[in-house]
């Protein structure tokens, strides 16, 4: 996990970032001794102050400790989530139960009276330019009140669009302005597409864990779902994924190839590039969502499916919601073969986005205010995921795992086998604390024993609170001492 921006940071930064990376790539296992600060100052030439200021981030990340009169170690490490045992490949819908569970852990991520550690959302302005959002906005409606007093026609903003394509090449998708189809947050862009693309009865394909709220959406427009293996470190299965497809089972799939939710991992270029040739040769949709893209801790960032796209059987799907301005839920969708329907459908749902709020993102865009924006959040969800998973290592029951993701702030955590998560959130809740039970995230029964974390809050008291409480209340569910055997 690592970012690599130097020009924004200070040289004490710098050097954290660098062994930030070396520890999560092994280069220092857990355990091992850290060299000497004056050596560590000598070799990278700077000074000793900055050396010890570098140490005092990491262990902040709970990726180091001191131990008096011996230096400084690389701390005990959660271990990663693997892959789960064998998997069946059958058509579900979801149960009532399952819905029902999906609506109560909404309405308790609502509540303003519950410490949440699991919506994806951050809720509070410090994560976003919201001050500088407003004054573009009341700068445009000064310069042209006509504005609020007109409908938004389609296409929408053509400044946005076109600030939308621009960006779009750092993820390497070629596009131009008209290619881009606004919508009203990511979850419409993904309902257009299916609209699109599918009829009542077809079948779609998901990764597993996949976003639990595609379970009620398919379900509203009369489609049932097949759950195809998803690696904790490498995505979705692509041979499950070839099988069904040599075999027809699936109309259309739904995916998030960069920065996955829950699991926080990302294809391999070369996984990428392969997807992106199946879809294309069996002519079956793949609906990428590309909510996270952005937020790679890496950079430059690894190209989208799309951007391998060779005849148009990619739906790219995005929004703002999780960088800019959640409130005005602004998304967009690239359509291939597909965008003059998506158009179509989107002129009849709800016609156009709105004028004043789309001018604002794409005039913030067009500033390069976006950039630095974004730099400072891949810094600050990467610090705070580090030390989130610190909190985890040493309250959470013998036996924890826990993803190490590329991005994005939600992570998957897998408890010892014992402890059911649903009764863990329903225990919770009676002390006001919010965390999501990994078996939403799933049509099966595989995953009562996980949860999806988020680390998109203020990294204060409460929020530390929360975590230790979850985890003690973990460990006497399962009878387990805290910490890493």
């Amino acid at each position: 996990m690592s970012i690599i921006e130097p020009q924004e940071n200070t040289l004490y930064h710098q050097l954290a970032e660098t062994f930030a990376t070396a520890i999560h790539h092994g280069t220092w296992p857990p355990g091992s001794r850290l060299p000497a600060i004056r050596r560590v100052a000598g070799s990278h030439q700077v000074s000793v102050n900055t050396v010890l200021n570098a140490w005092r981030i990491l262990e902040d990340r709970g990726l180091i400790e001191a131990r008096p009169q011996s230096g400084y170690y690389v701390r005990g490490m959660l271990p990663s989530v693997t892959r789960s045992g064998k998997h069946r490949a059958q058509v579900s819908s979801p149960s009532s139960e399952k819905l029902d569970l999906i609506d109560t852990v909404f309405a308790a991520q609502n509540h303003p009276d519950y410490t949440n550690i699991s919506l994806a959302c951050p809720q509070t302005g410090d994560f976003f330019p919201a001050a500088k959002l407003g004054r573009i906005s009341a700068s445009l409606l000064r310069r042209q009140p006509e504005m609020i007093s007109r409908y938004a026609l389609p296409p929408g903003s053509a400044r946005l669009r076109r600030e939308i394509a621009r960006r779009a090449m750092d993820s390497g998708m070629a596009l131009t302005a008209d290619d881009v189809t606004l919508t009203h947050g990511c979850m419409e862009a993904l309902q257009l597409a299916l609209r699109a693309v599918t009829k009542p009865g077809d079948c779609v394909g998901l990764e597993t864990p996949t976003y639990f709220y595609l379970f009620p959406l398919l379900a509203s427009l009369g489609l049932k779902s097949i759950e195809i293996p998803t690696d904790p470190q490498r995505g979705l299965s692509l041979d499950a994924l070839e099988m069904l497809l040599t075999e027809k089972r699936i109309n259309a799939l739904i995916a998030m190839p960069t920065v996955q939710n829950p699991l926080g991992c990302s294809m391999t270029l070369a996984d990428k590039k392969r997807l992106a040739q199946l879809v294309n040769r069996y002519e079956v949709p793949l609906l990428e969502d590309g909510l996270y893209g952005e937020l790679q801790f890496d950079w430059p960032l690894t190209p989208a499916v799309k951007a391998f796209d060779q005849h148009g059987w990619v739906l790219y799907c995005s929004s703002f919601t999780k960088t800019l301005a959640p409130d005005f839920r602004v998304g967009w969708i690239v359509a291939g073969r597909f965008a003059a329907q998506i158009a179509r459908l989107k002129a009849v749902s709800s016609m156009s986005e709105s004028m004043l709020l789309s001018e604002t993102l794409g005039t913030f865009l067009e500033s390069g205010g976006y950039d630095h924006h974004l730099r400072t959040l891949r810094r600050r969800y990467a610090r705070q995921m580090d030390e989130a998973r610190g909190l985890i290592a040493r309250h959470f029951p013998q036996g924890t795992r826990a993803t190490l993701p590329q991005g994005g702030f939600v992570f998957w955590v897998e408890l010892p086998g014992n402890v059911d998560s649903v009764e863990l959130f329903h225990r919770l809740l009676q002390e006001k604390i919010c965390v999501t039970p990994g078996a939403l995230y799933t049509l099966s029964d595989r995953c009562r024993h996980a949860l999806r974390l988020s680390c998109c809050y203020p990294f204060d008291e409460r929020y530390s609170y929360a975590l230790k409480r979850a985890g003690a209340l973990a460990c006497e569910m399962s009878g387990l001492p805290p910490g890493i055997a």
